[in-house]
């Protein structure tokens, strides 16, 4: 056997060789956690341990491979013995084989998340419910959650505070349709994946003599990755089969309180917090040593999680040097954040030469990505979308493109097909083949076609209402920019209403991502700033012709070489040479869902940390004074969070929320810092009248519609590229540099 303490720290080791009795290892970022458990089961099998007495609980399969793998590399072929796995993979496991006890057959089946929401559909339909009231996905994570806290359909009906929240959510009927739910499940001999969970507790609970004893009794060794992610079920089966009278409690639980970043799925920080409550003899090993980051990433790490009350105390450090400063970006807007993180990507390449798979943008929304890939496209830097498909690729995007195609072009059919009965109109997949045969056959669009072919009268009422709603939506478009045309679209086809009766953390995500492209259809209506691609055609088909190449490259196999682009939940237990962090700004991250609540607040404060020290070498934190937000232009404060951090760690003087530096990008040593004006509209006369390009002179005095009165400090550039930079004054970040043929502007007396 090869020496596999040889390897370890002193803390490591120590963690290791403790093998009886309860165990708590808070492993930091970058510490060495894997080693330390893989070392741990090493040492038990070094110890004569049987391999089918240890039972070893992840949270990914892909973390359980990796460990299996590395103890075959120490001890061989017994490593595959061990009962390693994901807390669903272990417990379906034993329930195939005592299933029959809780009344399931052993093959039963494993419902997936579609599974689950189709007996639900079958459910409001028996019930006689309205489907736009009881969404699917927000009965389905209702139940989840219910489940995942150990409440069953009884005690959801009896507890009066779960159905007071119901009827707020005009879902009255909850508790019933969770009850039948699980008899319907029952019935079909299968499971959800929370049951696999319930069940198994259920399972020992039920059969205390027979099967709680048989499994306490093998497994003599318990140890439990990331157990700050656990929930109160999972903990609740942990404690059975290791906390009762006699036991051994020869139990490890190896996490970091700081990571602790999945509340929205269940999981509670308090279950690593009361760990020494429930096990006051537990012996405690703090794994502080970072082998992953510089110094200055692990200090500006450090000077952020102090800020949270509820932790373990615990202080990161490491051996390596200090490493490069942080760089902090200032952007005067979103557009601009994205296009300077793309050229910094190339600097950093050429310069520091990084590959593209050592880079990556993390942001706190998905819907934050498609800034990011519009700029990175521009300069023709691969990237993959990660924790979630490329934006145009989303379906709530793809579906609402495809409304706005139709309305530039009846005869699209591929848009036609997509959502002629979406929202749902009764108009079904048989009468979509008959429009498609007719249409073939007499070689016409599909819009043509459904006016041709003869249908039951509930078809063809819903049909005439669809058409009805499309045609008014193209004399509106016809009148409109791109935005009042596509708001216009979103609400009157039913979109809105469709999305918004989810409101699940899926549902919300969603919402987002199609707020996110309204977003980006308002700012292409407003654009005057420097684009030489920019035309002063602001219509709907022009904007679709804007992104057109967007879409189509999303279509084209990428090179395996990639800058990673992902959320920072997706993010865990991941490394980069550089790390960009976007959007850092309040009510973004952190959350404006967190800004009422300090638990949710910490866990934002945990959701930051984690993203920091997926860095190695190179940390870059950006944010923007301005965000188009649900079609308007928002100001922004800086999120406390780059506040928190000490000035020691950036490469130059952080600005303060009280302050902005104007010259952010001069090279000139001078800095003018001004307070930041209350955020009103500009006051524009009534008379507004753009001057012609012969009276915008340097020094002259303007009117700007959005921006409000400036000063023209300097034009530069040839005819028709002139750019002006201009001081406005009723602004935050006021100095702008905007390209003259597309400005509208009106010259004033100082």
């Amino acid at each position: 056997m090869k020496d596999y303490l040889s390897e370890l720290n002193s803390v490591q080791k120590s963690a290791v060789i403790e093998t009886e009795g309860p165990v708590m290892v808070i492993a930091g970022p970058g510490s060495g956690k894997t080693k330390v458990l893989t070392s741990r089961i090493t040492h038990l099998l070094a110890k004569g341990v049987k391999p089918y007495q240890i039972l070893s609980l992840t949270f990914t399969n892909k973390a359980a491979k990796e460990m299996t793998h590395r103890i075959s590399n120490v001890v061989g072929d017994d490593a595959k013995k061990i009962w390693a796995g994901t807390f669903h993979s272990i417990f379906a496991r034993i329930l195939r084989v005592e299933a029959q006890k809780i009344g399931y057959p052993s093959n039963f089946t494993i419902y997936d998340t579609e599974d689950s929401k189709s007996v639900i559909n079958e459910i409001l339909k028996e019930f006689n419910l309205n489907s736009k009231e009881y969404n699917a996905n927000a009965i389905r994570s209702r139940i989840s959650s219910a489940k995942s806290n150990l409440i069953t359909p009884i005690m959801y009906d009896r507890d009066e505070d779960l159905k007071s929240q119901d009827r707020q959510n005009k879902m009255p009927r909850t508790s019933e349709i969770y009850k039948r739910y699980v008899q319907k499940c029952q019935q079909a001999g299968s499971m959800d994946f929370d049951d696999l969970l319930l069940q198994m507790f259920r399972l020992l609970q039920e059969n205390p003599n027979e099967v709680l004893e048989k499994y306490r009794n093998q497994f003599r060794y318990l140890l439990v990755d990331e157990f700050q992610d656990t929930n109160q079920l999972q903990y609740g089966i942990i404690k059975k089969l290791a906390f009762y009278p006699g036991s051994p409690r020869n139990i490890c639980v190896v996490g970091d309180d700081a990571q602790s970043i999945y509340a929205f799925r269940g999981a509670t920080i308090q279950n690593i917090l009361d760990f020494e409550k429930d096990f006051p003899d537990v012996k405690v090993f703090k794994l502080e040593q970072n082998y992953r980051s510089t110094n200055f990433i692990v200090k500006a790490a450090n000077d952020v999680i102090t800020h949270n009350k509820k932790q373990i105390k615990k202080e990161i450090w490491t051996e390596k040097n200090d490493g490069a400063k942080i760089k902090l970006l200032k952007s005067s807007s979103d557009t601009e954040e994205g296009r300077r993180i793309a050229d910094l990507i190339i600097e950093y390449k050429n310069r520091m030469h990084i590959p593209n798979h050592e880079i990556a943008i993390l942001y706190r929304t998905n819907a934050q990505s498609r800034i990011f890939e519009e700029h990175l496209r521009r300069v023709n830097i691969p990237y993959k979308v990660f924790g979630g498909m490329s934006f145009y690729q989303r379906k709530e995007i793809k579906d609402f493109i495809a409304y706005l195609r139709l309305l530039v072009n009846r005869q699209d059919n591929e848009a036609f097909k997509r959502i002629i009965n979406y929202p749902k109109r009764s108009i079904g997949d048989t009468t979509i083949d008959k429009f498609i045969e007719y249409a073939a056959q007499n070689n016409i669009t599909l819009w043509d076609a459904s006016a041709e072919v003869p249908l039951p009268n509930r078809a063809a009422q819903a049909l005439a209402t669809f058409k009805l709603q499309i045609n008014e939506m193209v004399q509106y478009a016809l009148k409109s920019d791109a935005y009042e045309a596509a708001m216009y679209a979103y609400k009157l086809s039913g979109l809105a209403a469709e999305l918004k009766s989810d409101m699940t953390n899926e549902g919300i995500s969603r919402i987002e991502n199609v707020m996110a492209l309204l977003d980006g259809i308002k700012e292409f209506t407003e654009q005057d700033d420097v684009d030489e691609e920019s035309s002063t055609d602001r219509s709907l088909s022009s904007y679709l012709q804007s992104i057109s190449l967007v879409t189509e490259l999303d279509q084209q196999e990428g090179t395996p070489d990639y800058i990673t682009l992902m959320s920072t939940h997706s993010a865990k237990g991941l490394e980069f040479d550089l790390v960009i962090i976007g959007g850092l700004e309040e009510n973004l991250f952190p959350s404006f869902m967190a800004m009422n609540s300090q638990s949710e607040m910490d866990e934002e404060r945990r959701l930051f940390y984690v993203a920091i020290t997926r860095a190695k070498q190179y940390l870059i934190l950006s944010h923007a004074s301005t965000r188009y937000v649900f079609g308007n232009l928002r100001m922004n404060e800086v999120s406390r969070f780059i506040e928190e951090i000490d000035e020691s760690c950036f490469e130059s003087e952080k600005v303060h929320k009280a302050v902005f530096n104007l010259m952010d990008d001069e090279p000139s040593n001078k800095k003018i810092f001004i307070k930041p004006k209350v955020n009103s509209s500009p006051n524009i006369p009534k008379d507004f009248k753009p001057s012609t390009r012969d009276e915008i002179q340097e020094g002259v005095y303007i009117i700007h519609q959005k921006f409000g009165r400036g000063k023209i400090l300097n034009i530069e550039g040839q005819k028709d590229n002139q750019i002006a930079t201009i001081l406005f004054e009723e602004i935050d970040n006021p100095q702008r540099k905007i390209m003259l043929k597309f400005a509208k502007l009106q010259v004033i007396h100082s």
